[in-house]
């Protein structure tokens, strides 16, 4: 399948996986969740190149999950900040989160605890039917295209 992007796949998954799956992307969403906003403090954070940093910086503005605001007249300066689209990413990082410290965190454990700030409790990420309330996993799920497949 050379030559085929993503974004051309009749597919919301691997449409979206075209803006934020690679590598670095997430990464930089869950910096922003975790109160970073200016590129200093994403170059400080992650061991990343400055100009891929930036690549993915603009490819997060242009995809609406950051904006760019200016927070300094002299010399221009600009902070990222979550949008709407990009704090709905919220459950995605959790749910990355929760999967890597159950599979891959090791004897160590995991080296980040998330806690709600009202309760202490520990938020997860799930899948619940908005009309029952029902938990459901893939099982109890199914899906049905709505547009017919396109062909490559």
């Amino acid at each position: 399948m050379r030559g085929i992007q993503l974004s051309d796949l009749n597919c919301s998954v691997a449409r979206t996986l075209d803006v934020v799956g690679e590598r670095w992307t997430l990464l930089v969403v869950r910096d922003a969740f975790n109160g970073k906003r200016r590129f200093e403090e994403f170059a400080q954070s992650l061991p990343i190149a400055r100009n891929i940093l930036t690549a993915r910086l603009n490819t997060l503005v242009e995809h609406g999950i950051l904006a760019r605001e200016p927070y300094q007249q002299r010399p221009e300066r600009f902070e990222y900040r979550l949008t709407d689209a990009g704090r709905e990413l919220y459950p995605v990082i959790i749910g990355l989160l929760q999967w890597g410290d159950r599979h891959l965190a090791g004897e160590a454990g995991p080296p980040l605890e998330v806690t709600h700030k009202a309760c202490g409790g520990h938020p997860e990420a799930r899948v619940v039917c908005p009309d029952c309330g029902e938990e459901v996993d893939p099982r109890a799920a199914r899906g049905r295209y709505l547009i017919s497949e396109v062909s490559g």
